[in-house]
């Protein structure tokens, strides 16, 4: 039966977990074993108790959670202890980043291992169940009006009562991808009078139909701002001027 474990992210700040009871649940019904490091799902707010309760067995420690297990599942890129500790052969499915942690792809592939990077899995309709960076994404945008409503200070929405009436907040959003959208969905919601804007011309009905309002400079370069593969083309200097301007 292959084994899949799941170790802590030591990386300062993540609070993420590789995998839930819900999904653990599922790889034990598809005949994995999966091992769970302790307190690997606690800034998650995921107890050791959940992961058994779904059929994880938990390990005390990484080393003991990677000593017989085929696969690792990460968030983010193991660190060097737990590479050394994988067994030859073994799998690493990860968000890898690497293109800017290479040190950390050079030793896996010393350690025999055969690395995935998640960031790396095609954007295609039949790969976007597997589609990581829209899902963070997705969660960015929605945690960045969060934060920005903290620092802001005050209410959102318009208030009125009987003492007088607060206008609502004005949000403008630069760049509409998946964390865009969610970011004008979210301040929507909270109340504020939001605007947006794209150099891709696709994006102007996506705003819209958001209820929020589109601004950009809408010139013939304007309309040429978007790759085949729906990405934005750098654009000119003189258009980031005039950008700027705007």
């Amino acid at each position: 039966m292959p084994m899949i474990a799941v170790t802590k992210e030591r990386k300062a700040g993540e609070t993420r977990v590789a995998a839930t009871p819900e999904t653990v649940k599922k790889l034990v019904g598809a005949g994995f074993e999966l091992v769970v490091e302790s307190g690997a799902g606690a800034g998650a707010s995921i107890a050791d108790a959940d992961y058994e309760a779904a059929g994880a067995r938990i390990a005390k420690t990484a080393k003991d959670a990677l000593a017989k297990a085929d696969v690792l599942f990460k968030v983010r890129a193991p660190e060097a202890d737990e590479v050394k500790a994988l067994k030859s052969g073994a799998y690493v499915v990860a968000l890898l980043n690497a293109f800017n942690e290479k040190a950390t792809v050079d030793a896996l592939a010393k350690a025999g291992a055969t690395s995935f990077a998640m960031e790396f899995v095609p954007r295609i309709t039949r790969a976007q169940v597997m589609d990581a960076l829209s899902s963070q994404a997705n969660l960015a945008g929605y945690r960045a009006v969060i934060e920005g409503a903290e620092a802001y200070g005050k209410a959102l929405p318009m208030m009125m009562t009987a003492a007088g009436t607060v206008a609502p907040a004005k949000i403008f959003i630069m760049g509409v991808g998946v964390a865009g959208l969610q970011a004008i969905a979210t301040a929507r919601r909270l109340g504020a009078v939001v605007t947006a804007t794209d150099v891709r011309p696709a994006t102007k009905e996506q705003v819209e139909s958001l209820g929020a309002k589109f601004i950009a400079v809408e010139d013939e370069e304007f309309a040429n701002a978007q790759t085949e593969g729906g990405y934005a083309k750098e654009m000119s200097k003189e258009y980031q001027a005039k950008q700027a301007e705007l």
